[in-house]
């Protein structure tokens, strides 16, 4: 048998027959590699031309405003958040199911956040439990797609019916995306929340997941066509492995900074100095879709703390600033201007900060 090339079994989880089968092939994988480094540098490259932060939205935007930012959160942290789980189905059916439940439950939770929305505010540290329970199966299911012999023991249950079946399912996990929102998902939801109607609530929401939608079907259909072509097959199940692999440790680093956990982005940071005045201790500070400059300060326990930080250039994944442990509120920033926060650190340690989505991080040792 030649050792380059072996048969084996495609996951059951992605595909309705399990008796097709699929050849490993080395040129396969390096094609399906080559494929997920262009999506990378596009998204790199979007990402420092600042395409992400060309919009800004506020409770007196339009709503067409909304349908842009969701155009971006559509080629940005959604994809990646969202994208991993639809790549894994492979009908068509499905996926219009998903996103017609998606766009449903955008227009009805929106509707409730305008009404009654402060009754249903979920918590930071619940969103981000759930990002990481939804990206840890993310990563069974890549692994699984790989044909990795251990993952394909793991038993999930309901989730074959969930990426093949033309059921219920797909309409559930559509429905229940609404809870894993990004950063651009939150601006939307903040702003649905204070407009205080209903119909305002819903519309703001479903113009944003109108948005959202393009990115969302370009990628579930590309999925679809190339899983039936045999020729590419396995291109394309190596190239949607590795991105949902990604997408999925990604947003668990992103959810770790959140939590104030130890991420991969808390090395290298770039020290800021603390000046101390009228017994109170300054901080100063630039925000950007980049990053935090500097992005790692000193301060000492139980002398007040002013943070100044001056907004460069953020988006909406990045225009607002949390830190857990430190305070519960999240400080919004506001283009071009420097806003203030001030706090007082209780106990000495290391505290994360970073934007809603973790995305961008930095800390707060506290001596």
């Amino acid at each position: 048998m030649d050792k380059t090339e072996t048969e084996k079994t495609i996951p059951s989880c992605c595909t309705n027959d399990d008796n097709l089968k699929q050849k490993f092939q080395i040129k396969d994988l390096f094609i399906a590699i080559v494929f997920v480094l262009m999506v990378l540098i596009i998204f790199w490259a979007l990402s420092e031309l600042g395409l992400l932060n060309i919009i800004n939205v506020s409770d007196k935007s339009s709503l067409f405003a909304f349908f842009i930012l969701g155009l971006i959160a559509g080629v940005s942290s959604c994809a990646s958040l969202v994208g991993g789980l639809v790549l894994c189905m492979k009908k068509t059916q499905p996926h219009i199911l998903f996103n017609l439940s998606r766009l449903v439950s955008f227009v009805f939770f929106g509707a409730l956040l305008g009404g009654i929305g402060s009754q249903l505010r979920l918590s930071a540290s619940f969103t981000s439990l759930l990002v990481i329970a939804v990206s840890l199966v993310m990563i069974i299911l890549a692994f699984r797609m790989l044909n990795i012999a251990w993952f394909n023991r793991i038993k999930i249950p309901y989730f074959k019916k969930i990426l093949t079946r033309t059921d219920y399912m797909p309409l559930t996990m559509g429905f229940l995306t609404f809870f894993l929102p990004c950063g651009f998902t939150m601006t939307a939801q903040s702003l649905a929340l204070i407009s205080g109607s209903f119909i305002q609530g819903a519309l703001i929401m479903l113009m944003f997941a109108l948005g959202t939608l393009p990115m969302l079907i370009f990628i579930g259909f590309t999925s679809v066509k190339f899983s039936q072509k045999p020729k590419y097959y396995n291109q394309f199940n190596y190239f949607a492995a590795i991105l949902i692999l990604i997408f999925a440790f990604f947003n668990i680093n992103n959810q770790f900074n959140i939590l104030g956990w130890p991420s991969v982005t808390t090395v290298n940071q770039t020290k800021g100095l603390s000046i101390s005045s009228n017994n109170q201790q300054i901080i100063k500070m630039n925000a950007s879709s980049q990053g935090y400059s500097p992005n790692y300060f000193q301060v000492k326990a139980g002398v007040p703390v002013r943070w100044e930080i001056t907004d460069m250039g953020t988006s909406g994944c990045t225009n607002a600033i949390i830190a857990k442990g430190l305070f519960n509120d999240e400080i919004k920033l506001i283009p071009g201007k420097t806003v203030t926060k001030e706090f007082t650190p209780e106990k000495p340690g290391k505290y994360a900060f970073s934007c809603w989505m973790g995305m961008i991080s930095g800390t707060i040792e506290v001596i």
